[in-house]
């Protein structure tokens, strides 16, 4: 049978016509297709402790989570986040009024943005941006106004430019995206970059949602500040995390929300006509995670720092200009010097010269031009995956 429309027009909105499918999708397919080392999407190739394996192993066969969750999440899950955020950043949370579990921290994004704009908000977002950001803006109907996080080649980071963070403001704004540590430049705010942030929101009397999946591996001496603990934002803010980047369980899809009780209603509102529910046994299992001693996050963390400076040192050597991260698990570098351009057809070529993938940033910008000569590699892999990706892009530098 064949499905006829009288006027012929698309079956997919104008709201997400624009995306298609999603670079990690085509860059991961084009690794499988041609054997190449993939550090282009961000997922680790190891799974994370046994003992948290184990926990949802054991939760399975107890029974507990085969059937469908509480809408909130599972107490044990919702206690450990709210005790989380209290030992690390001094942030009291109720766990039955101000933490909602998610399908990941991608449906977190999905409901907030649903539950918290109306059609023709604005939000103004710091780009390079993750993809989600952009389409989820576009399901709850709300005008995305990009603020570019400008290379800084001496101090080898992206900066964000306050001034002209403040000048994207406008009456019609209605909420700002932040994420820190940043994906994909692996910018860390600073403290003062965030109370300037801070200031702005409370000033133009703004929401907040801050995406802080990354917020164990920070490197170099740089501190993760929760947005929600600077003054004024505990009441305006709206905090995800996920486990999937600490714990390296991506497939899990566990994610959070924390924040007022006004707003983690809004957003459980929207998130039960997502998922509903999700993830029943992996919860407990993250519940018992989040307890982890301190020696868990910082051996993390520092196995992540060493492959950091392994993969950095790599491009570097290859004849990249190399923006070293001060968080997350993604490297952001320069084709320039290799005489390229154009990120995006520099990745989809480099499968063939170097059997390496990696992902173009110009797909996280509004404005394409300033992402172009980007392009960003992960390195939550193997050792000895890194070293074979090195080896191999050293042809680059003939």
């Amino acid at each position: 049978m064949t499905l006829m429309t009288s006027t012929a027009r698309p079956f997919l909105n104008r709201r997400l016509a624009a995306f298609g499918t999603t670079i990690f999708a085509e860059m991961s397919a084009l690794a499988v297709r041609t054997g190449a080392i993939n550090l282009g999407q961000g997922f680790p190739d190891t799974d994370g402790p046994e003992e948290i394996r184990e926990a949802a192993v054991r939760a399975l066969r107890d029974g507990r989570g085969n059937q469908y969750p509480p809408g909130p999440g599972v107490p044990e899950l919702r206690t450990a986040v709210a005790e989380h955020q209290r030992r690390r950043y001094g942030l009291s949370f109720d766990p039955d009024t101000e933490v909602l579990v998610t399908a990941g921290a991608t449906e977190a994004i999905a409901a907030a943005l649903l539950a918290l704009l109306e059609p023709g908000d604005e939000v103004v977002a710091l780009e390079p941006y993750y993809d989600s950001y952009a389409a989820c803006i576009a399901m709850a109907g709300g005008t995305r106004v990009p603020v570019t996080l400008r290379p800084d080649p001496e101090g080898a980071r992206f900066r964000l430019d306050l001034d002209e963070l403040r000048d994207a403001v406008t009456d019609r704004t209605r909420l700002l995206l932040i994420n820190t540590p940043h994906n994909p430049t692996g910018t860390v705010l600073s403290r003062a970059e965030l109370t300037a942030i801070a200031d702005l929101a409370v000033e133009r009397d703004l929401l907040v949602v801050t995406d802080e999946v990354y917020e164990h591996l920070v490197f170099d001496g740089a501190e993760h500040v929760p947005l929600a603990s600077l003054p004024g934002m505990r009441e305006r803010t709206v905090t995800i995390g996920s486990a999937g980047k600490t714990f390296s369980f991506t497939g899990w899809k566990v994610g959070w929300v924390t924040g007022a009780p006004a707003l983690v209603t809004a957003v459980r509102s929207a998130k039960q006509f997502l998922t509903y529910v999700a993830s029943g046994p992996f919860q407990y299992a993250v519940a018992e995670a989040l307890a982890l001693p301190d020696s868990y996050f910082d051996s993390f963390r520092a196995d992540l720092l060493a492959k950091r400076d392994l993969l950095s040192a790599g491009l570097a050597d290859a004849g990249f200009a190399v923006f070293r991260p001060a968080g997350t698990y993604f490297v952001t570098a320069d084709i320039r010097p290799l005489g390229e351009s154009d990120g995006v057809a520099f990745c989809r070529a480099l499968p063939e010269r170097a059997g390496v993938v990696a992902v173009p940033n110009a797909v996280f910008y509004d404005h394409r031009e300033a992402g172009a000569p980007f392009v960003r590699f992960a390195f939550c892999k193997q050792t000895h995956v890194l070293e074979d990706a090195v080896r191999r892009l050293k042809a680059l530098a003939g």
